[in-house]
């Protein structure tokens, strides 16, 4: 493995870890990089590790916060907004990671909510039941929104930064950008 490698798979754990850490202090609700991570990471790393990396955050804090009925709803959030970043792999331009995220956030608002409708009581099991939770949930929302921006900003605008870096310090990966082309 190259030294370059080693040091991009360093960031990523950096990045993992501060995840985790940023889900474990007193924050703004729903002010959170998971879903930004999970973008970014669809959108960046191998296929498999895309995926992998925004639930191992969650589970890795989720043992210390503890586990709930919505679970699967929040995990199956993520995993889908992996999916929208993987769809940005061929070009993340500012505009695609933006809307990227936003459609992330609306998914992430529509699918957990409809989560705590169906495994709670605190809502009747009624359509008016489950448009008043979506209802209840919109100052959420705001913050799952703009959460999500600054935090896709930071990582896809991090990964640039980086990915140019080591162009200029390694003659032999300019080469090797210029043949792939400029992405983000």
């Amino acid at each position: 493995m190259k030294k370059h490698q080693i040091e991009i798979y360093l960031a990523f754990l950096a990045v993992v870890l501060s995840a985790v850490l940023l889900r474990l202090v007193p924050h703004v609700p729903n002010v959170s990089p998971v879903a930004a991570l999970a973008l970014f990471s669809g959108a960046a790393t191998p296929l498999g590790i895309g995926f992998i990396i925004p639930i191992l955050v969650m589970l890795i804090s989720d043992f210390f916060l503890g586990f709930h009925a919505t679970i699967p709803f929040v995990y199956g959030s993520f995993l889908l907004i992996g999916g929208i970043g993987f769809l940005l792999r061929k070009k993340m331009t500012p505009f695609r990671v933006g809307a990227g995220s936003l459609v992330g956030s609306l998914l992430f608002f529509t699918i957990t909510n409809f989560g705590v409708w169906a495994t709670s009581s605190m809502y009747e099991k009624s359509i008016n039941g489950l448009v008043n939770c979506y209802y209840r949930g919109l100052p959420f929302l705001r913050n799952t929104v703009l959460g999500d921006l600054f935090y896709a900003t930071v990582f896809f605008l991090g990964y640039r930064i980086v990915k140019l870096l080591i162009v200029l310090m390694l003659p032999s990966a300019q080469k090797a950008e210029r043949q792939v082309g400029n992405t983000v």
